[in-house]
């Protein structure tokens, strides 16, 4: 099987800056040449114009032109120029000795076919050897003149070239210093990413729970962004955590209950059966409500509004089927019309923590008291006669894992639920000392 490679970032980056760098610096290399050969074309133009003169005396040697002034004669030096002479419609009119022995014969005709495009000229004439031409349109003696001067390219192009070569060698070397200045400019930039490739297997590797700060701007909104993933991550962990745990501390007191119905002797089958099926219906929609937790929180839950006493008359009778070893007395002060403003899960965890808690801990007494109070909020407290809880714990115990009693068994979360419960709807859970002498957990919760 053919492996794919892999995709690279710095791969792609790369081939994408260097082949800008290439195409800038070539685009440049070539106007430079451009420009250098233009320039030399240039020159040699104004050389030429300043040989007019001697150029005149030449035209003058052939009769071309009246002897008008004495410049003529002064400029006479031997030697010639490869020139021709033509008329306005460029037709050759007349030659130089030097381009006469070359077979120059046709170059007015040629050059016009050319003489539209920007200069520099350049023509292979019929000697087969390449020329660069120069245009000068001049008049001597009130004639007009389109003079042709013709100079070997072989001299020039040697130029152009060996000034081509030093301009592309030095190209090449700005590539190369562009190339290991960007290998460490892309290591450098890149190193962020790297860093944070180390931070995140550390966070697999539960060494870490968070990326770190001091991250580029550019990167800055990644991280952050990462961290809230983790966070929610994290918090979702905890809420599947948290509620698989408060299920199980709810199951334990159904299952005791189920226990306790099964032995008691004093029940019919009929009668065993129906409390049975009762408890059973409380773990089926305590299972219902902790999934449901887990999966959207507390906020998530529907609002409603539930009636208290039936619950809490629900409770007792199986906390009295658990704990009809103590004989306690329960008394509830519930008016019929009080309603809980919540959840029918949330109101069932809260008393039915509270009020296990009681019956376990109580010698013989047990009250529960719900009511509105006069700013408008529902208060629900729970009392027991039993031994109380020490001022120092009384904020402690709120926190999981965290028991008041040791010597009893437990985990240490029934009030850690209820905490939980309270907060979620902006209420307060407070513990205080009863009237009975033992326990009153008393609970606020806004209308």
């Amino acid at each position: 099987m053919q492996l794919k490679p892999k995709k690279r970032l710095l791969t792609r980056m790369y081939l994408t800056s260097l082949s800008i760098i290439t195409l800038v610096g070539f685009g440049l290399a070539w106007m430079v040449n451009m420009l250098h050969a233009q320039n030399s074309y240039n020159e040699e133009t104004a050389q030429l114009i300043a040989e007019i003169p001697q150029v005149a005396a030449e035209l003058r040697e052939h009769d071309l032109i009246p002897d008008t002034s004495a410049w003529l004669d002064e400029n006479k030096k031997p030697g010639g120029f490869v020139v021709v002479s033509c008329d306005d419609r460029f037709k050759q009119v007349w030659t130089s000795a030097l381009a006469v022995d070359k077979g120059l014969f046709d170059t007015c005709e040629r050059f016009n076919e050319i003489r539209g495009d920007s200069p520099p000229y350049y023509l292979t004439l019929a000697d087969e050897r390449g020329y660069f031409i120069y245009l000068l349109s001049v008049e001597i003696s009130g004639v007009h003149y389109n003079l042709l001067m013709m100079k070997d390219a072989a001299r020039l192009e040697q130029e152009s070239s060996k000034y081509a070569r030093t301009t592309y060698l030095r190209l090449a070397l700005v590539l190369a210093l562009a190339l290991l200045l960007l290998v460490s400019a892309a290591y450098w930039g890149l190193r962020p990413l790297t860093r944070m490739q180390a931070e995140l297997q550390a966070i697999s590797d539960g060494k870490a729970s968070s990326l770190s700060g001091g991250y580029p701007v550019e990167v800055e909104g990644i991280t952050q962004a990462l961290n809230q993933l983790l966070q929610q991550t994290k918090s979702q962990q905890e809420r599947y955590q948290n509620a698989m745990n408060d299920l199980a501390h709810s199951l334990k007191t159904r299952l005791a209950a189920v226990h306790a119905i099964t032995d008691d002797s004093a029940l019919d089958k009929t009668s065993s059966n129906e409390k049975i099926m009762e408890q059973v219906s409380q773990m089926d929609h305590l299972v219902k409500y902790q999934l449901k937790r887990a999966m959207l929180g507390r906020k998530g839950l529907k609002q409603e509004q539930t009636q208290v006493a039936p619950l809490v008359e629900q409770l007792a009778q199986m906390l009295y089927k658990i704990h009809r070893d103590k004989s306690v007395k329960f008394t509830a002060n519930i008016p019929p019309l009080i309603l809980f403003p919540g959840d029918k899960g949330d109101l069932m965890e809260l008393c039915g923590n509270l009020m296990e808690n009681a019956f376990r801990l109580c010698i013989s007494q047990v009250r529960v008291t719900a009511a509105i109070t006069d700013e408008g909020e529902f208060e629900l407290r729970v009392e027991d006669d039993g031994p109380g809880v020490a001022e120092s714990l009384r904020y402690k115990i709120l926190e999981r894992g965290v028991r008041a009693d040791s010597q009893s068994p437990g985990q240490g979360i029934g009030l850690a639920v209820c905490h939980e419960i309270v907060e979620s709807y902006n209420g307060s859970l407070t513990i205080e000392e009863s009237a009975l002498e033992g326990a009153q957990f008393r609970i606020r919760i806004p209308v």
